[in-house]
């Protein structure tokens, strides 16, 4: 096994584990936390807005960190995998898949996200509800990424 071999491996599980990384702290939030913390804090809409609004601060940077991760990984394997035209076609695909992720991300981040900390107790169930689709959107986006990724890796010779 040669140092080329070795570090377009690495490459690879690096590329492979960021998608899987977001898919998986998405999921575990969505299936996991957040229905938690709305059973545990039924009764209490305010505390509960508190805690969900504390549970996703913070998270812009490391979420943007994996993005480009993602992005110039995607690159750097193009540029050291040799691929066929049909992983070529699986390649730009995931991208693009990615890059559609990065934009729901960012009307989350820099539109709904502002508007739900500022709405009115009544308009809450709303914004908890559209941050819910755009959140769906995002797994399914990143998990076909992953899909793509995985596919692309397992065809490469």
């Amino acid at each position: 096994m040669t140092v080329s071999t070795l570090l377009t491996a690495a490459l690879a599980v690096g590329h492979v584990g960021l998608a899987a990384v977001w898919m998986g702290s998405m999921l575990y939030s969505l299936l996991i936390v957040q229905p938690r913390v709305s059973r545990f804090l039924a009764g209490d809409d305010d505390r509960l807005e508190e805690l969900l609004t504390l549970l996703g601060s913070g998270n812009r940077r490391p979420v943007l960190a994996i993005i480009a991760g993602l992005l110039v990984s995607g690159a750097l394997l193009a540029g050291v995998l040799e691929p066929e035209p049909a992983q070529v076609a699986l390649l730009t695909a995931e991208g693009v898949l990615v890059l559609a992720a990065a934009a729901v991300f960012a009307r989350v981040s820099w539109w709904l996200w502002p508007r739900r900390v500022f709405a009115l107790p009544s308009e809450r169930p709303a914004h908890r509800a559209s941050l819910y689709r755009h959140a769906l959107a995002m797994v399914a986006l990143v998990g076909a990424a992953f899909t793509l990724a995985v596919t692309t890796l397992a065809t490469s010779s």
